[in-house]
């Protein structure tokens, strides 16, 4: 069969590479390195630093500056504007928006051609080979991948060439992909890439209705809505009477432990997988390859040269990262890249831990300026999202969204400790939460994640209880919408040290309050 034939084809391109990356990760990062540096060695980049492909890794690392995206800004800004050859050769004409969760302004990344063929779609190609492999009796080809992405428009610093674009990554690879993979997805791009969210889960709702879907493929938030609406409009109890050959949702953007219960609500099938992408405005950066791990496996031969950060040298003037052969397990690192796009030894700001070093598999723990640490606690995004989804198993509840904030304790005032305030939007139609319960297992599961956190709570004595709020379905919606940011790979940002985005949301808390009454 069609589908059969297709599934070995991709296996028979991927399967072997991965092996390589398992088998010989520090030969296939000092190969692509050696092509990095070859191919740019002509560029403005190349020529300040001097390029080329006899440059060790360590004569890189002591040549080129460790950069952020504001520090990188002004080359980039280059590129936007057409000037060829200065990070990469050529002039890109596509540019993945992010809106990055660092800083309020928007984020511009090239996409490359060398980018989209030798990352985005070598990666997707991967994800088909290992689904396939792994589940092979499903004929997940046979039916339709389901992918939500967002929406791109003209480059607003080229407005002379409409054929330049920005958009989030998701819509700039949808824009682009080869007719074979556009025959097995759903729904056809002009519903795909809609830009009014509203419009393009009601009209992407009634058009899959009736398909075949038997893979899911996006961010959890949005796949939840859109499901949501399927099985609304097909007047069923849950998705499996709408799609009974659904058995895979290839997932990424924020974590999925706080929803999985929600999934299993919506999708109760023990025959349903999940496997998670880690995949970023850019590149791609780890797949998870075993069905029974959340590790994921980091992807070395897909256009991007990795180094790490160690946590003490996150907020140095002149960071020094590590090369891959000197991690360490179970450390915190900061990513950073040297990439077919032209980011060189860039800061992409995501934060991992290493869980394994034969192969080399990671899991996400956050971002280097997303935590809560005002009172020496350190908690960082994969502590807030075990505890959310072990207090929303404790109490049969399903989190949508969440966002955290210090408490600060008054200037005079007789009480020396301060405390988190957690806003929290359950999925609708989730059981009534009990709010002192959720709080109580949330706060207990962080004690038991976090040695920082359990220090600070002894007693109460440095911190306080976590306070609870929950907001109206919506909420979080709205505040995105706000941001003019709701759609897309866009999120809320869950950890922060300044109370500046949970306010906002409360206060579209109670814009949407109002507006149900």
């Amino acid at each position: 069969m069609l589908d059969q034939l297709l599934a070995h084809a991709v296996q028979w391109g991927s399967l072997p590479r991965l092996a390589r990356i398992r088998e010989q990760p520090h030969e296939v990062q000092a190969r692509l390195l050696r092509g990095l540096l070859a191919r740019a060695r002509g560029t403005e980049w190349g020529r300040r630093y001097g390029f080329n492909e006899k440059m060790s890794p360590a004569e890189f690392a002591r040549r080129v500056p460790v950069s952020t995206y504001e520090q990188l800004y002004p080359e980039l800004e280059k590129v936007l504007r057409g000037q060829p050859d200065v990070l990469w050769p050529g002039r890109p004409r596509w540019f993945a928006r992010s809106s990055g969760t660092t800083n309020a302004r928007s984020k511009f990344i090239p996409v490359t051609p060398e980018a989209l063929h030798h990352g985005h779609y070598r990666a997707g190609r991967d994800m088909l080979a290992l689904s396939t492999h792994l589940y092979p009796s499903e004929r997940l080809l046979a039916g339709k991948t389901l992918s939500l992405g967002g929406a791109h428009t003209a480059n607003p610093f080229r407005p002379q060439e409409p054929a330049s674009r920005t958009g989030d990554v998701s819509a700039v690879i949808m824009a682009q992909l080869p007719r074979w993979a556009e025959q097995l997805r759903t729904p056809p791009l002009r519903l795909a890439l809609l830009d009014e969210w509203e419009e393009k889960i009601e009209r992407i709702a009634a058009h899959v209705l009736r398909q075949d879907v038997r893979v899911l493929a996006g961010v959890p938030t949005w796949m939840v809505v859109l499901l949501r609406r399927v099985v609304a409009l097909a007047g069923a109890d849950d998705i499996t009477q709408v799609w009974p050959h659904l058995r895979l949702f290839l997932h990424g953007a924020v974590a999925f432990g706080p929803y999985r219960e929600l999934f299993s609500q919506l999708i109760p099938d023990a025959r349903m997988r999940y496997l998670e992408i880690y995949s970023a405005s850019e590149g791609y950066f780890a797949i998870q390859d075993q069905p029974d791990s959340e590790d994921l496996l980091l992807l070395l031969d897909h256009g991007i040269y990795y180094e790490f950060l160690p946590a003490d040298q996150w907020a140095t003037a002149s960071p020094r990262p590590v090369p891959l052969v000197e991690v360490e397990l179970h450390r915190p690192y900061a990513l950073v890249i040297s990439t077919n796009a032209g980011l060189w030894r860039y800061v992409v700001g995501d934060t991992v831990r290493f869980t394994s070093r034969a192969p080399y598999r990671v899991r996400i723990t956050g971002r280097t300026k997303h935590f809560l640490n005002a009172f020496g606690e350190e908690v960082v995004i994969e502590n807030a999202e075990a505890a959310v989804a072990a207090a929303s198993r404790a109490t049969g509840t399903a989190v949508r969204d969440f966002t955290a904030a210090p408490v600060w304790f008054a200037v005079g005032s007789a009480v020396s400790r301060g405390g988190h305030e957690w806003v929290v939007e359950f999925a609708p139609g989730s059981t009534s939460p009990d709010l002192v319960q959720f709080g109580a297992v949330l706060d207990a599961t962080l004690c038991e994640v976090n040695s920082d956190y359990a220090a600070k709570r002894h007693r109460s004595l440095a911190l306080a209880p976590p306070q609870l709020r929950a907001v109206p379905v919506g909420t979080f919606d709205a505040w995105l919408a706000g941001q003019g940011k709701l759609g897309g790979q866009h999120k809320v940002p869950r950890l922060l040290n300044s109370r500046e985005v949970l306010e906002a949301v409360l206060v579209a808390a109670a814009e949407t309050t109002a507006g149900q009454g």
